[in-house]
């Protein structure tokens, strides 16, 4: 151990927020720079005021300065991690210097990453969490990092967060002479998949983890993607503008929103929505308020998903009545960027590939050994996590435009069939399918809810999730509240009050 670091050490007390009282010897935050870890290189450690933190110019999506001012004074330690000679994994840990909590919250990615994520951190640390974050391993949220650099695809896939976890929990031993009592994961898309993968591979890793939305069957998933795009692009005529996407979802929900119950703009469980394109066929010519046969088309493969042409084995699910607002991120003008570049940058290797060329019977499985399926986190079979007690929290927008809905019941089914049944899994995972909601958040629907207090209850206390009360919000204030429910049972509304109270629904099964 470093001398100085050492002689600098003190005897502190670290105030308790959530019952955590931690009284042992700590190194002060500048002489982490000095800590020695594998395969890593500390590039910085310093302590910033309360409010301080500006994200650097160039984070992708950073918000502004002004987001982080409940952050409170913590310790910023910035570390590249290199476990392969190809390696470049920048990580970010972030420390409260007050009210810690005594747990640690890693912060998933979206897309193919390349970034740090700090809305996510300056949350965490505000909450009285440790924070850690990383970028997998690149720089930029394209995935042409891959082509020629197979040990940077391995640190995305996995590898990087991993290897994060592991050196994070050792930052915040050394700072405040404690490891964290407990460590959980908090992520949704590629934070998802990456929730997955850490339950399925280093399930020692993470005592809770929170998968929202996840992209872990990415070989089918960009599959089903340019499943879409082709739909739409098969000619000039099968297009369908945005303009459009207003009427189809008017129809949707006149055909199906009272279905449930309740007639709010919202369906419960689209699965019961038996909407037909057709129905808005064009009479006489093309208009704003009518599909085209070409369009009529193109709109029912949006809904039906990617199909084996030969064997007739569904690829992967397709997109859920009520997602109509948002197609054109897979049904706009171009194809969806992300399985875009999952085809020509890491399965095969060819930056001209074109994805009208994708043939559903042949290029799936071609494309899935040729890039070893190294993203997907489809094993069932969790015993591993949940043998020592690990819990896993899943959610998912039923009107998800990008990833389909049903892709995550139907890992959670295969998890709960592989162990047992539900009676055998129900404290251990838990599935809740969130109505109205787009990918990760926004939407018609319910789509603000306390995911990490609702995971730190059910490890910490014991309290299994039956419902987790939810609210949609207008210009930041709640105006409509509902339970959601964990799969398979949906919110019943008791018959009286108001339809925008939480308070008269119940979670019952279907």
């Amino acid at each position: 151990m470093n001398r100085n670091r050492i002689a600098a050490r003190v005897f502190i007390c670290v105030a308790p927020v959530t019952g955590w009282v931690g009284i042992a010897a700590a190194a002060p935050c500048e002489s982490l720079a000095s800590l020695t870890l594998p395969n890593a290189m500390i590039t910085s450690s310093t302590v910033l005021a309360a409010g301080e933190f500006v994200p650097p110019p160039a984070g992708r999506g950073g918000p502004p300065a002004a987001s982080f001012k409940e952050a409170p004074a913590f310790c910023r330690v910035l570390a590249t991690l290199k476990p392969s000679s190809d390696s470049d994994i920048k990580i970010e840990v972030w420390m409260p210097t007050t009210g810690w909590n005594g747990k640690l919250q890693s912060l998933g990615n979206g897309g193919y990453a390349g970034a740090i994520g700090y809305p996510g951190l300056g949350t965490a640390v505000a909450q009285g969490y440790a924070a850690a974050s990383t970028d997998t391993g690149h720089v930029g949220g394209n995935g042409n990092f891959a082509l020629g650099h197979p040990e940077q695809l391995v640190d995305f896939a996995y590898r990087g967060v991993h290897e994060m976890t592991i050196a994070s929990k050792k930052l915040i031993a050394a700072f405040y002479g404690n490891a964290p009592k407990r460590a959980y994961w908090n992520g949704c898309s590629t934070g998802g998949r990456q929730a997955l993968t850490e339950a399925q591979r280093f399930p020692g890793d993470y005592d809770g983890i929170i998968a929202g939305a996840p992209a872990n069957y990415t070989s089918h998933m960009t599959a089903g993607q340019l499943w879409i795009g082709q739909a739409v692009h098969k000619d000039e005529a099968s297009y369908i503008p945005p303009a459009k996407y207003p009427a189809i979802h008017a129809a949707v929900l006149a055909a199906c929103d009272a279905s449930d119950g309740v007639k709010d703009g919202v369906l419960e469980d689209p699965t019961r929505c038996h909407f037909d394109p057709g129905v808005l066929a064009c009479k006489d010519g093309d208009g704003p308020s009518c599909l085209t046969a070409p369009q009529v088309e193109a709109a029912r493969k949006i809904y039906s998903g990617p199909v084996n042409p030969r064997t007739k084995e569904q690829i992967f699910p397709g997109l859920e009545p009520g997602s109509e607002n948002g197609w054109a991120g897979l049904a706009g003008p171009e194809a969806f960027a992300y399985a875009l570049e999952r085809f020509r940058f890491i399965a095969l290797k060819d930056p001209n590939w074109n994805f009208q060329s994708l043939n559903f019977d042949s290029d799936v499985d071609r494309a899935e050994k040729a890039d070893g399926a190294v993203m997907n986190a489809i094993d069932p079979d969790l015993k591993p996590f949940f043998g020592h007690g690990g819990k896993l929290l899943m959610y998912h927008g039923w009107n998800d435009p990008l990833i389909a809905p049903l892709n995550s019941v139907h890992y959670y089914s295969s998890v709960v069939d592989t162990l047992g049944g539900a009676a055998k899994t129900a404290d251990s995972i838990r599935l809740f399918m969130v109505p109205g909601m787009n990918h990760c958040r926004g939407g018609d629907g319910t789509d603000t809810f306390d995911a990490i207090g609702t995971l730190d209850q059910w490890v910490e206390n014991g309290k299994t999730p039956d419902q987790i009360v939810a609210s949609h919000r207008t210009n930041g204030a709640p105006d409509r509240t509902r339970p959601l429910c964990p799969y398979p049972q949906v919110a019943v509304y008791k018959g009286s009050g108001s339809t925008d109270e939480a308070a008269n629904f119940s979670c019952r099964a279907r």
